[in-house]
């Protein structure tokens, strides 16, 4: 197994776990319900995600909050206060933006693993956008969603607006967006923007059940079934068959390409190595 980044482990807004392939990441700032405009989060979150591509003994890994939220999204003492990320000119805070918060969509974009979202709780503007951003989306009973910023008097300013009509549709991303109301988990689960609702009490259980399904196959497929399906999203068709092609010859070459074979063939659990 490879060591864990140890900046990580001491951070106080996160916590960061990998057992049996899987890694845990759990925003851990229940006092402000894991706002995640502050520079400290933002940093342990890109952190994290640095490391999940980096240590090559992760093969998928779970999102979750502390408390009973999953997320609220920006912290809005600091906008009223002008402190944080939203102090400044005009310039400085599209700065902040752009070296603070916008660094989020853009690790979750380099991500190469499965991310899976346990929401556990409210996720509230930059909240639901995090949840958003994740491949799989399975909530709690308690889970509740907004896209809210327009509540505040502001945008989308965190890629919202790219990632939630891509999972929605237009129209209900637009009614989301321009009424700021709250949906619950079940409109959430007809909405499409989760796939599962548990009981409040197991969603952890259902999260890691659901992450050992995932980790139990070859950590090199995984990785490039995530890459073709996001490329599929912006790809035409012949595009997709030509790369699906090219990286399908490299899988045939492997030896856990192998080992799989064999394990069907045998009737046994196979065991990869990456190779």
């Amino acid at each position: 197994m490879s060591a864990i980044n140890t900046n990580i482990l001491k951070s106080n807004v996160l916590k960061f776990s990998v057992e049996n392939h899987i890694a845990t990441i759990t925003l851990n700032q229940p006092e402000t319900r894991n706002s995640i405009s502050e520079h400290e989060m933002i940093d342990a979150i890109v952190a994290a995600c640095d490391e999940i591509n980096q240590n090559l003994d992760i093969r998928v890994a779970i999102l979750t909050g502390a408390g009973s939220a999953f997320c609220s999204g920006g912290n809005v003492k600091d906008m009223r206060d002008k402190t944080g990320m939203f102090a400044g000119s005009g310039d400085e805070l599209a700065d902040n933006y752009r070296n603070g918060i916008q660094r989020i969509p853009k690790a979750f974009a380099a991500l190469e693993v499965p991310v899976i979202a346990a929401i556990n709780g409210p996720a509230v503007g930059a909240g639901c956008d995090l949840t958003c951003m994740c491949d799989i989306r399975i909530a709690s009973s308690r889970a509740k969603f907004a896209e809210s910023f327009i509540k505040v008097g502001i945008i989308p300013g965190d890629g919202g607006a790219w990632f939630l009509p891509r999972i929605i549709g237009i129209s209900r991303a637009s009614q989301m967006a321009l009424t700021g109301q709250m949906i619950d988990a079940d409109t959430a689960l007809e909405w499409h923007l989760i796939s599962e609702i548990v009981k409040h009490d197991a969603l952890l259980i259902r999260a890691h059940e659901l992450a050992s399904q995932i980790a139990e196959h070859s950590p090199r497929v995984l990785r490039e079934t995530k890459r073709l399906l996001k490329l599929g999203q912006v790809m035409d068709l012949p595009e997709l068959l030509d790369e699906s092609a090219k990286i399908q010859a490299q899988l045939h070459a492997t030896d856990d390409h192998m080992e799989a074979v064999t394990a069907f063939l045998e009737k046994r659990d196979p065991v990869f190595t990456g190779k």
